[in-house]
Parts: C-alpha cells; structure tokens; sequence
C-alpha cells in the first residue's frame, strides 16, 4: 500500500463529507472484542509515545506513525527514533512491529527512549490476514515478543491476548469471502453482508479469553515491559 493510498483511507475515517460519514454509519462492526483484562493502569509521565496512532486521537502521548496525517504529532521511522535517550515515561507500540524491516532494531530504539523503570506497552498479531502498512513482514506469538524485549534490557511483567481465536476465525472468514467475491463490489458487499451477520460471533471471546488453550489461535498478543533501572 503507497503513502497516497494510506492518506485518503485515514481522511475518510476523519471526513465529515456526507458520503464518508454514511459509509462509516454502514459499515459492521469490528469482528473482534478486546480482553477485558489486559492491564491498562501503568503508569503515564509527563512525556509518553504512541507509535502507530495515525488516524486516532491519543490524548497524553506523542503520536508517531510513519506518514504525515491525520493526528500524527510526528513522522519518523521506528528504526530511528528522533528522540533523546531516556525521554519517555510509557511507550505504546500498537500493531507496528510486523510492518518494520528490522523488527530487533524497532526494539532497541524504544528501548533507548524509554526511561529507566517506564513500561513499554507491545501488542502484535498472531494469527491474521497479511495486510501492508506499507509492508507485512512477519508475525508474533507472546514467547517471541518476550525475547525480543528481554534483549534490550527490558524485562516482561504482563502478557496475554489482547484479542482472541473467535476474532481469528471471522477476520479469516471474512477476507475468504472477499477472495471469492468478484469485483471490487462484490468485495465490498461481502464485507457488509457478511459482517454484519457475524459480528454477534465475537462475543465468545469474552469466555474464549479464561481457557489456556485461546492462545493456539489468538488473533493479536500483548506484553507489557518495564525498564531496568
């Protein structure tokens, strides 16, 4: 996906144009429920960053994502931070990781703006559809991300699923479906028709989220980090 591309599908998020606005009235629901229990109460400071948060309002933290749009605070690549060492206090990194060439050296460099004793929030996905940012380049489960944080001197402290198989199993679903829809139409009302018939489904994983077998085909994974001091 090219950055023209990315940039009208955030506007048309953000768009008050009477078309836009009916598409999003229209459109299903997500086909997932997030954990009720993933931990969200570490603590914030004074300075925080979001990566990943184009198109989202992200109050408290600097928001940084790889293009300059809407609600972007900064445009950086994540191998190379533009930040002092030590600066932030939490650091949110919400679906990036599977997008970055060097995914160990994304991992450093919030490391490094990371200051001693903050947490570092990571959720990436499992078991989901390819889709570019401008790339898709591999995938995590809750072990890997652990090694990955251990090495940069940052050591786990919760972990989980943020979203679960029943999100696995209609997300899949659904891009089937598309892949047999003819047309960019038919594509579109497979989408429609077919979430919303399912969308129901995604409650099960408010009771799929307890069982310690949910993990085997989780949709997106979390671990939150904290510093070495």
């Amino acid at each position: 996906m090219d950055t023209k591309t990315l940039q009208q599908s955030y506007e048309r998020r953000a768009s008050r144009r009477w078309k836009d606005r009916l598409r999003r009235w229209l459109s299903p629901p997500a086909p997932l429920v997030m954990n009720p229990r993933e931990p969200r109460d570490f603590p914030l400071g004074r300075w925080n960053l979001y990566l990943g948060g184009a198109g989202r309002t992200v109050s408290g933290y600097v928001n940084l994502d790889l293009f300059p749009m809407a609600g972007v605070d900064v445009a950086a690549d994540a191998h190379a931070l533009p930040f002092r060492s030590g600066l932030f206090t939490r650091i949110e990194c919400d679906a990036v990781l599977e997008h970055v060439r060097d995914a160990d050296q994304a991992m450093r460099e919030i490391s490094r703006v990371l200051a001693p004793g903050g947490y570092a929030h990571v959720v990436t996905p499992f078991c989901h559809p390819f889709h570019a940012y401008p790339e898709d380049h591999r995938r995590f489960t809750i072990d890997g991300l652990r090694c990955l944080g251990s090495g940069c001197g940052l050591t786990p402290v919760a972990e989980g699923w943020r979203t679960g198989p029943t999100a696995t199993m209609l997300v899949f679903a659904l891009e089937y479906a598309k892949i047999l829809a003819p047309g960019r139409l038919g594509r579109a009302a497979a989408h429609f028709f077919l979430g919303w018939l399912l969308f129901p489904l995604r409650y099960l994983d408010l009771v799929l989220h307890r069982s310690p077998r949910a993990g085997r085909i989780g949709n997106h994974c979390y671990v939150w980090f904290r510093k070495n001091e």
